[in-house]
């Protein structure tokens, strides 16, 4: 057997394999599984597992979704990988690759929320846990790993829907008395504000009212009455809901009890905007301490008396309430000095202030006089007055991340300003008639005119890419994302396709009006206005 064994060796590969081929035919079955128990694990090589992490990952970006779905079942080490249970690189590529990426922190969120299981709202979790209080309440942070896969199913089945899907609709009137109680409303008063979540719909009007409707069946739960004239601004965090009106107060509402909370006086005319302003942290270093600006959460409220105000935004249930009698207060020079919760009168506007933005410690202001202002609200100084606008202006966007601001006006034109210098950055010009209304995400900038059109423009070199024209009326509402627009006017709701500025479909038609739209990545909510009387529209897609 040595001998054999050496001659073996001795010879070429050729006939070596002829003599292994010859004693396997005569080799009995035991012995032939026996070889086979050697000979098996040392051909059997999977390549994919052998190779680093962030190579297979590459390679795997080169393979289109239903298949990495395919190969995630071959094995358990695959499936760890196209998962990304040891790498979230394959599809998180996927979905830069496929368009379906933002690029704004709103999509390592919502990956986050589908991996919970829930959607995760950082800022009440710090309001409530104390975090902003004067002695702060430690945060923990809860480590889950973003559910990339998930995200690209949803967002690639949410698409779909929106383009092509028959989505199911409910329909029901604004006017719906709550039960037991008397229905004041007639029907046919404009919906000023609308805002929504899975379980609820915020509406708001010029009848004085404020109504709370619930999401699956329509009806509704609460009428919040309390002002005694139209409202004009309403917004909602969790259960705290803040309101401006034409009766100049500013109510801070507790949506669980459906009571007024607080009654801030100070404004003299109209609140016809305001926005509640979250802590941001500007600490660079994600280790270290954060550095909140503003300190705290904050209501910002403008007005047609040409000033701003910041107040304080109240918890229900942990500050106190404040319900002043409003009539001893009329002869009050400053009203608003007794209050505990104003912080700060902001003027040097000469025109009604008609709209504002906010974000961290900065915020921006547009009134009918023209100008544009940016302010530091922690101080309350103007850092500065950006002029340049022939006529009123009706709309501003502010963009923290560019560090700038983009404003419409009735002279038909969008300006972009640094919030940094003060400086005039581009001029957009297209629109013959008042841009009411602008929109800003990450990638788009989107401004809606009287003139009937809609038109989507680079946010950085202020570059027209898509002017929408299809409407027949100006355009009262819109709301867009990276993917669509949806638009609202001479009774119908239209959707747009964002990268190719191309009419998609009708959603809603046969309107006479169409007062409010709002959607997220699933529903969408139109108040709108059919045969005389405003009713509500939901699409579920």
């Amino acid at each position: 057997l040595p001998d054999f064994i050496r001659t073996f060796d001795e010879l070429p590969a050729t006939l070596q394999s002829y003599t292994i081929f010859q004693l396997l035919r005569r080799a009995p079955l035991p012995v032939l599984q026996t070889l086979n128990q050697v000979i098996e694990p040392s051909l059997r090589r999977d390549f994919l597992s052998d190779l680093p992490p962030e190579l297979g990952a590459y390679i795997l970006g080169f393979i289109d979704a239903r298949t990495l779905c395919r190969v995630s079942l071959v094995s358990r080490a695959w499936k760890r990988l196209v998962d990304g249970d040891a790498l979230p690189r394959v599809w998180k590529d996927k979905l830069e690759a496929d368009g379906l990426w933002v690029g704004d922190g709103s999509d390592e969120q919502e990956a986050l929320d589908l991996a919970r299981g829930y959607k995760d709202d950082l800022f009440l979790q710090r309001w409530r846990a104390g975090v902003w209080d004067e002695q702060p309440s430690p945060f923990p942070p809860v480590h889950v790993k973003p559910a990339y896969k998930a995200l690209y199913r949803r967002r690639v089945l949410t698409r779909h829907n929106w383009k092509s899907g028959t989505p199911t609709r409910t329909s029901f009137p604004s006017s719906t008395p709550v039960a037991g109680a008397p229905n004041t409303n007639t029907g046919n008063h404009v919906v000023t504000c609308l805002q929504f979540d899975t379980d609820k719909v915020v509406s708001a009007s010029d009848d004085n009212t404020i109504s709370v409707f619930d999401m699956k069946s329509g009806t509704v739960r609460a009428n919040l009455a309390g002002h005694i004239g139209g409202v004009w601004a309403l917004q909602y965090s969790g259960n705290v809901l803040v309101s401006g009106s034409t009766d100049r107060t500013v109510r801070v509402w507790d949506l669980d009890t459906l009571k007024c909370t607080h009654a801030f006086v100070g404004h003299t005319s109209t609140v016809r905007c305001l926005q509640i302003v979250e802590p941001e942290n500007v600490n660079p270093d994600p280790h270290g301490p954060p550095v909140w600006q503003p300190a705290f959460p904050l209501i910002v409220t403008g007005s047609r008396d040409f000033s701003l105000r910041v107040w304080k935004l109240p918890m229900p249930g942990k500050d106190r309430d404040y319900l002043p009698d409003l009539s001893e207060l009329e002869n009050e020079v400053d009203p608003a000095s007794l209050n505990p919760y104003h912080l700060r009168h902001l003027t040097g506007h000469t025109q009604a202030v008609r709209a504002l933005a906010a974000k961290g410690n900065t915020l921006v202001s547009g009134s009918y006089d023209m100008d544009v202002r940016v302010w530091d609200i922690s101080s309350g100084r103007v850092r500065h007055i950006l002029r340049g606008h022939t006529q009123k202006v009706y709309s501003v966007v502010y963009d923290h991340v560019r560090k700038q601001c983009a404003s419409g006006s009735m002279d038909g034109t969008v300006r972009l300003w640094s919030t940094e210098t003060g400086e005039c950055k581009a001029v957009l010009e297209g629109h013959t008639s008042l841009v009411g209304l602008l929109g800003l995400t990450h990638r788009n900038l989107v401004s809606a005119a009287a003139d009937w059109t809609l038109r989507i423009w680079d946010p950085v070199t202020g570059a027209c890419r898509h002017s929408l024209a299809a409407h027949q009326g100006a355009i009262t509402c819109f709301q867009h994302d990276e993917h669509k627009v949806i638009s609202g006017s001479d009774g119908t709701l239209k959707m747009w396709d964002v990268k190719t500025g191309e009419f998609v479909r009708d959603l809603l038609t046969n309107l006479t009006g169409v007062w409010q739209v709002s959607f997220d990545e699933r529903f969408c909510v139109a108040a709108v206005s059919r045969n005389g009387r405003s009713e509500f529209e939901i699409l579920d897609f």
